[in-house]
């Protein structure tokens, strides 16, 4: 993606219309996941007014799980037995409501990131 062409766009549009506003355009960034802040920046200057993250709330997800997965992961070979002993019970590590959690929480911690880099705080 280049965001910088948005402004190019946004000047060619107000030139062949003419008039005070300087945006004619309200841009989507569809495809916005991964891009760097100062594109985002660059890419909210020039008049998007909705970013599509989807991709990075899912991949936040997913590293939720995976670091839950690898900080438990001798708890979770099986339902019984754990570094702690081989009789020990495992299911409050593969609960899904415990993994789930920590997935939910890495997401959240992305869409507050998302939400400031769009300045949409507040």
């Amino acid at each position: 993606l280049r965001p910088e062409l948005l402004q190019e766009f946004q000047n060619y549009a107000q030139e062949k219309i003419g008039g005070s506003d300087d945006k004619p355009y309200f841009f989507v960034f569809h495809g916005g996941s991964g891009s760097e802040k100062h594109e985002i920046a660059t890419a909210l200057g020039a008049g998007v007014a909705k970013m599509n993250v989807d991709t990075d709330t899912q991949w936040a997800y997913w590293v939720g799980l995976l670091e839950f997965y690898k900080k438990k992961e001798g708890y979770l070979q099986g339902q019984i037995g754990n570094p702690e002993g081989a009789d020990k019970p495992n299911k409050s590590y593969y609960d899904p409501r415990k993994w789930v959690r920590e997935s939910e929480l890495t997401m959240t911690a992305r869409v507050e990131e998302s939400c400031k880099d769009l300045s949409n705080v507040n």
